[in-house]
């Protein structure tokens, strides 16, 4: 499965953003459920203000359990393995 050309677009502003020490951690809350979430923002400035672009929060719990990571022996690029 290709990863499309806008995440690659985010992740390159991402890794950008942490070599120039403008990468932060916030707590947020979630806009649906108003649980805290804590994001990864790239900062920047706009008028002297700072301006903090969300990119993606962090698991909650163990992130093992909440990914499954691509399943290599599937030619169609499936993430999930079939059932065994």
């Amino acid at each position: 499965m290709a990863i499309p050309d806008c995440a690659r677009t985010n992740f390159n502003t991402l890794l950008r953003a942490a070599s120039d020490g403008n990468l932060a951690l916030m707590e947020c809350l979630d806009a649906a459920t108003h649980e805290p979430r804590y994001v990864l923002c790239a900062v920047g400035r706009s008028d002297g203000e700072f301006v903090f672009t969300p990119f993606g929060h962090l698991a909650d719990g163990n992130p093992y359990d909440t990914y499954l990571p691509p399943y290599p022996e599937d030619p169609t690029g499936s993430i999930v393995s079939p059932a065994t």
